[in-house]
């Protein structure tokens, strides 16, 4: 009976390790560059997290990985995805920025640099353990045994050298304050992170403002780039990321902008109606409501008289 007991534990093991497995597929989109593509949908059980396009630039020194991902568990299955393309090791890890869907994958990358904007480690050392948190209780077993790791390398703007690809690091911070974007001069590949969502709203948790957003956006449409990688969405070879970004970032302000001048509480903002051009990208009220809960009582404040003049 014992045997037999034990027999179905394990077998139901086994059935839930199964099921928790982000079957990542690398799939090539410029000389030495592969994407891993993640949904464009909201956190749940069913993705494990998994809404973010993660990274790898295969180069003679070595792998470039670019965002770790939401969990330890998707780390390893990143790195096996990796050894399935190349021998070659990783080198270096690139951190876009500290949110959790981008770097709670450190772990499986402990053996070597990971490298972010000072910002970056300063927001994931103050803020990391509680997106850990709600990221369990948002996904569940997928998170298990996942651990924050801060990056232990920091990184500015400038040129760096991995073997045969020359990357330029841009630091930016309409998203985070504290954004970095990768552009591959060797392959002519723009990795924007999160300033760039495509086909899928944006997220303002922890933005400085949608006018910092625009001029970042300026910056690095301006470079000479063939293939734009969005942090969220697909991949686009025109500029249609930019002009969905620009578009949207200029409706939200126009909005937040004008119910303020009005004076509506924030309940009447979060119920505004959604221009229909906007009917195709995934998560726009969600994250309507998320902005105004973000961003709105500033626009409130501009509104207000000061009293000590």
């Amino acid at each position: 009976m014992r045997l037999l007991l034990f027999g179905l534990l394990a077998g139901l093991t086994l059935q839930a390790q199964a099921a928790l497995d982000y079957r990542l597929e690398p799939r090539q989109i410029a000389a030495d560059t592969w994407l891993l593509e993640g949904s464009t949908e909201n956190f749940t059980e069913d993705n494990g997290g998994n809404i973010v396009n993660s990274a790898f630039i295969v180069t003679d020194a070595g792998v470039v990985v670019i965002d770790t991902g939401p969990s330890k568990r998707y780390g390893e299955a990143l790195r096996q995805a990796i050894a399935r393309v190349t021998e070659q090791p990783v080198v270096l890890v690139l951190l876009t920025h500290h949110h959790p869907d981008h770097v709670l994958g450190n772990q499986a990358f402990s053996d070597v640099p990971i490298a972010a904007l000072a910002g970056t480690q300063k927001l994931l050392a103050e803020q990391g353990e509680a997106m850990s948190e709600n990221m369990y209780r948002l996904v569940g077993d997928w998170m298990r045994g996942t651990e924050v790791r801060l990056p232990t390398q920091i990184v500015e703007d400038g040129v760096r050298q991995v073997g045969n690809h020359r990357l330029r690091l841009l630091g930016l911070r309409g998203h985070t304050g504290a954004d970095l974007a990768i552009f591959d001069e060797s392959s002519g590949v723009l990795f924007g992170g999160d300033l760039l969502f495509y086909q899928r709203a944006l997220t303002t948790p922890n933005s400085p403002g949608l006018g910092v957003w625009l001029d970042d956006l300026d910056r690095l449409q301006a470079l000479s780039w063939k293939l734009i990688v969005p942090g969220h969405g697909p991949v686009s070879a025109d500029a249609a990321p930019f002009e969905q970004m620009r578009d949207y970032l200029g409706w939200l302000d126009g909005l937040l902008r004008d119910k303020a001048a009005s004076g509506a509480e924030m309940n009447e903002v979060i119920r505004s109606s959604i221009p229909e051009r906007f009917a195709k990208v995934s998560l726009t009220r969600f994250e309507l409501i998320r902005t105004v809960s973000h961003l709105y009582p500033r626009y409130e404040e501009q509104q207000m008289p000061r009293v000590d003049q």
